[in-house]
């Protein structure tokens, strides 16, 4: 039953969580009666965001060596792309990370988007409310960092960080509109390279429209992963931001987010993509294929 996973997995059983979130992600019976008996959780989760390549987890393995020797327990959910074909994970062994995998107050989990638009698993809001209520002090969400991910995190997330490295100067310009929307925290990784301070300064200058609309200053921090240089002063700017005023106004914002996309997803619940797919081979077979009017029928079944 899961109400004794549920009391296990609070006690620090990993395996019982482990159990709980497969549970809820192949959406078996009994995984929404779960949902619902779920209290409120408090909590923080953090959003890492940005390009490939900018040492995500890299930094996201020096945070948790800070919070764990700070006696503080981490969860951490790492969004990779997914195959086409057979949706599974394409980089679910994150070798970084692996040390930690058997330590008692850190728990990772590898998902698959499983071709979500957004770049995102489709069960991510779900699976992170489990987690802020079985006892974790912090919980990290690493996304795939591409295209609408960098936007979507900011619906989940309590605090979004946008990490990118010296060379990203392109990258910024074009994710320009979404970054400036959903970021906490900019820092840029990698900042040993001999560029690094003139990109934090175009960074401010790109980001300055933004500045203006908002009651702070969003912090740009340089750190270097791979030796853990600057990871002390970014994990302090995180717990800051945690606590101010600014998110407990967004409270109410990211619960909106988050009920839009479970009502939208259960209103879809009947769809089927294998049914989709067998739909399309049969009606391209047509000369006169048009997506739209076949979009269309299908919605009027």
């Amino acid at each position: 039953m899961w109400q004794e996973k549920l009391q296990e997995a609070k006690k620090g059983d990993h395996k019982a969580l482990a159990r709980l979130l497969s549970f809820v992600e192949n959406e078996q019976p009994g995984f929404e009666e779960l949902l619902a008996s779920l209290p409120p959780g408090s909590t923080p989760v953090i959003g890492i965001t940005g390009p490939p390549g900018a040492g995500k987890s890299t930094l996201v393995d020096a945070l948790i060596s800070i919070w764990t020797g700070q006696g503080k327990k981490v969860a951490v959910l790492c969004v990779d792309p997914s195959s086409p074909f057979h949706q599974g994970a394409l980089l679910g062994d994150r070798i970084r990370m692996t040390s930690w995998y058997n330590h008692p107050d850190v728990y990772i989990r590898s998902l698959a988007t499983r071709g979500s638009m957004g770049g995102l698993h489709p069960k991510i809001i779900e699976l992170t409310d489990l987690l802020r209520c079985v006892g974790f002090d912090q919980i990290l969400i690493e996304t795939v960092g591409v295209g609408q991910s960098e936007v979507e995190i900011a619906g989940l997330a309590d605090v979004t960080a946008v990490i990118l490295v010296p060379e990203a100067g392109d990258e910024v310009q074009t994710m320009k509109s979404g970054l400036m929307e959903v970021a906490d925290l900019f820092v840029v990784n990698k900042a040993d390279r001999p560029d690094a301070a003139a990109f934090v300064k175009n960074l401010q200058a790109m980001l300055a429209p933004a500045f203006s609309r908002k009651t702070s200053t969003i912090p740009i921090l340089q750190t270097v992963a791979t030796r853990a240089e600057g990871i002390s002063t970014l994990a302090t700017t995180l717990e800051t931001l945690q606590q101010s005023p600014e998110l407990r106004d967004k409270k109410s914002w990211l619960l909106t987010e988050k009920a839009y996309q479970l009502i939208g997803r259960k209103r879809m619940s009947d769809v089927s993509r294998t049914r989709l797919q067998e739909e399309i081979k049969t009606a391209m077979q047509q000369k006169d294929f048009n997506l739209y009017r076949f979009v269309s029928s299908f919605n009027s079944d």
